[in-house]
């Protein structure tokens, strides 16, 4: 049996909450392929006392309650992963999940999706006592400037996004590089790599998540990447729709007016939605053009 290219264990009080989130659709069938492998852990399981106590009042006084650090300690302890200075070597990382962590991106996916393990651990309450992330953890991620019930939600964000980017989980991975706030290389851009390999491999007895030499190199020479941008439209069939038609670039058969337009669209949708974008990303002198005569408009 071919081992998972990334193995993902998930520290929670609520295991039943997965069900849902990792039975459908991506993250399924690159279980079902092996490609990934995910643990569910339940934090109570790591309690001595008759409540299965998880949570205690903070020193200092306070409203809420706080993770205690002990079954968080033990918890992890017991799925043997590296110590802590040495998880960069190995390809591991204990991630706590924490509105105070760094905010979560595509490009933070991609370099978790290089990892061979991680372990996240579900915040809940008030927090978790600060030993956990200093001492424990080595990174904390937020997937949002906000307040969630709990960690549980943005576990499986991390999940769904991570588990996409591995070899062999997408249909044709070269789509991956093609969508809103992508900037570089995906991981799986080498198909000779040793993971492309161990995912042609293990999915090889499922036409679905199959990938081949050409879905890997290639993409149609008429799409464009979103370099940081946001994405850019998308029409399909019917080519009318109670009046309202596709672009007429997009059926003449044209491939360089498609980059264009596609191009010219992206930086459109990004100026109206996401400005912001626009400092982070390289802009040639066309697509300064491209921008001024949009504001023009």
């Amino acid at each position: 049996m071919v081992k998972a290219l990334v193995q993902i264990d998930v520290i929670t009080i609520f295991p039943n909450f997965f069900r849902g989130p990792l039975d459908y659709g991506i993250v399924r069938r690159a279980r079902e392929a092996g490609l990934v492998k995910i643990d569910i852990h339940d934090l109570r399981a790591f309690t001595r006392d008759r409540h299965h106590t998880v949570d205690d009042r903070p020193f200092g006084g306070g409203a809420g309650m706080v993770l205690k650090p002990e079954p968080m300690f033990e918890c992890v302890e017991s799925l043997k992963v590296a110590a802590r200075e040495e998880r960069g070597v190995v390809k591991q990382s204990v991630i706590l999940l924490s509105a105070q962590g760094k905010r979560f991106d595509q490009k933070l996916a991609s370099e978790l999706a290089e990892l061979e393990r991680m372990v996240l651990i579900c915040g809940r309450y008030e927090g978790v006592d600060e030993r956990v992330g200093t001492y424990l953890a080595d990174r904390e991620i937020s997937i949002g400037d906000y307040i969630l019930s709990g960690g549980e939600l943005g576990a499986a964000v991390i999940v769904d996004t991570v588990t996409r980017l591995i070899p062999g989980a997408v249909g044709n991975q070269a789509s991956t590089r093609q969508e809103s706030f992508v900037t570089g290389p995906e991981v799986g851009d080498d198909p000779s790599s040793d993971r492309n390999v161990r995912a042609t491999r293990a999915s090889s007895s499922d036409k679905n998540v199959r990938p081949t030499q050409t879905e890997l190199q290639s993409g149609s020479d008429s799409t464009c990447s979103s370099g940081g941008l946001l994405d850019y439209p998308h029409y399909t069939r019917p080519a009318d729709f109670r009046g309202m038609k596709v672009p007429e670039v997009l059926v003449n058969g044209n491939h360089n007016e498609i980059k264009r337009w596609r191009r010219r669209s992206a930086l459109e949708k990004t100026l109206q939605n996401r400005p912001d974008l626009l400092d982070r990303v390289p802009l040639s002198e066309e697509d300064r053009s491209l921008l001024a005569a949009s504001d023009e408009h």
